[in-house]
């Protein structure tokens, strides 16, 4: 698989990836104080920021450097007034939490927009030292790892042309089952995808490690974060399943009260989402519960010991469904940052059974809904769900999909389409 990456040489050649997120940066630095980029450690943050300093001539630092850190812990307000009058970029500022109350202040005095540019290996919003001070200030913008339209130099706009009504009917595609699995256990991490095998494996296991090892630390007082490791793996096994802390618990032998807040500092280090359950007066009898999805499907993979031809129907065909269930959540997440519509994903499922993997909702109403098989031939019944969404809510529904690992489209009903999977990014 030839996938380019960002600023590396990938079999001889060095390649530049475009990174769509870039334009909304650049918008917000217009008419907002502060700017976060936030994501992942390891998804091309740093790169972004410098190269948005290089065309906006301001100064970028960097707090993995020790002698910045420490400069920013005596004086955080000296720190970030250093560079005044132009924009001062600040590379993994979670390090250093005092820096936010600083940059209040600062702000506060001298409302001018595009004064800074922060970038952060975790949600800075979800924690309690810069919630309420960046509130109203700051805006915040994912950058994930590489989307596959990233990888091949297409913007995609799938959510935007399902929830227009498209079905993407005259699609076709060259791929196949394990294409989309190669594609999976790859993931998105631009050096993990400059590498293969082994070499690809160690790096994962090193990402993982110095997660742990040192961005949990910094934006958690917990005990006990070496489970963090752990409590992964098992959301691994049920990647992309209803998040049920208690299974969890017994599946770990951590106790439910203590497994809770570590669930939701993997989803501050941007390593899991939750995918919250569609609430709708469609039928009281819907399940509440939100499922967890890693949001890189090579890391995934990496924790369940599995390859692509280990996911092979012959091997441990179990694994496929999870992989790409979770595969297409992430894509879709990483799309989100330049749709041109704002759009709620979520997913269904009633005591009665019916379910649909992604629910898209905009904000005027329109609903969209998205089935995944990890099959090659798909007919009416994988539809059944979506008909009964499309008929219990009439002209609100946009458009459903399932999409499949096989190579042609065909419509399975009013509204309602079977897809190659690669839709998301190549139609």
């Amino acid at each position: 698989m030839d996938i380019r990456r960002r600023g590396a040489t990938l079999n001889g050649v060095v390649e530049q990836v475009e990174r769509f997120a870039e334009p909304r940066i650049l918008e917000a630095l217009q008419d907002t104080r502060v700017v976060v980029i936030q994501g992942a450690r390891q998804v091309g943050k740093t790169t972004l920021l410098h190269e948005i300093v290089a065309k906006s001539g301001g100064r970028a630092l960097t707090l993995d450097d020790e002698v910045a850190r420490a400069t920013a812990q005596a004086d955080p307000v000296a720190f970030v007034t250093q560079n005044a009058g132009a924009l001062l970029a600040i590379d993994e500022v979670q390090r250093v939490p005092e820096l936010v109350l600083a940059l209040k202040l600062v702000v506060d005095r001298d409302p001018r927009p595009g004064r800074f540019l922060l970038t952060g290996s975790a949600n800075l919003l979800r924690l309690p030292a810069t919630e309420d001070s960046l509130a109203g200030r700051a805006e915040s913008i994912e950058l994930l790892g590489f989307s596959q339209g990233e990888v091949v130099g297409r913007q995609e706009d799938f959510i935007d042309r399902l929830l227009s009504g498209d079905r993407f009917l005259g699609h076709t595609s060259a791929l196949n089952r394990n294409d989309y699995l190669e594609r999976a256990v790859a993931g998105s991490y631009p050096e993990a995808l400059a590498r293969t095998g082994r070499r690809r494996s160690q790096w994962l296991d090193n990402y993982l490690s110095r997660t742990v090892e040192r961005d949990a630390p910094d934006v958690s007082p917990l005990q006990r974060l070496g489970e963090l490791p752990l409590i992964l793996r098992v959301l691994a096994a049920r990647n992309s399943d209803e998040l049920n802390v208690a299974d969890i618990a017994r599946d770990t032998g951590i106790p439910a009260r203590t497994l809770a807040p570590h669930v939701e500092l993997l989803e501050t280090l941007y390593l899991i989402q939750r995918i919250p359950a569609w609430s709708t007066n469609l039928t009281k009898r819907v399940v509440s519960r939100p499922k967890a999805a890693l949001l890189d499907t090579g890391l995934a993979a990496r924790l369940l010991g599995v390859s692509a031809s280990g996911a092979s129907p012959t091997m441990r065909p179990e694994v496929a469904g999870h992989l790409l269930e979770g595969f297409v959540a992430g894509e879709l997440r990483r799309q989100l940052g330049w749709a041109d519509e704002i759009v709620r994903i979520s997913h269904y499922r009633d005591h009665a059974g019916d379910e649909v993997d992604f629910i898209l909702e905009a904000d005027d109403g329109r609903i969209a809904g998205i089935e995944v098989k990890a099959t090659s031939s798909v007919g009416r019944n994988d539809a059944r769900w979506l008909a009964k969404l499309r008929d219990r809510l009439g002209s609100r529904f946009a458009a459903g999909v399932v999409l499949h690992t096989g190579t042609t489209s065909g419509p399975l009903g009013e509204k309602l389409a079977a897809v190659p999977l690669d839709a998301l990014w190549s139609a």
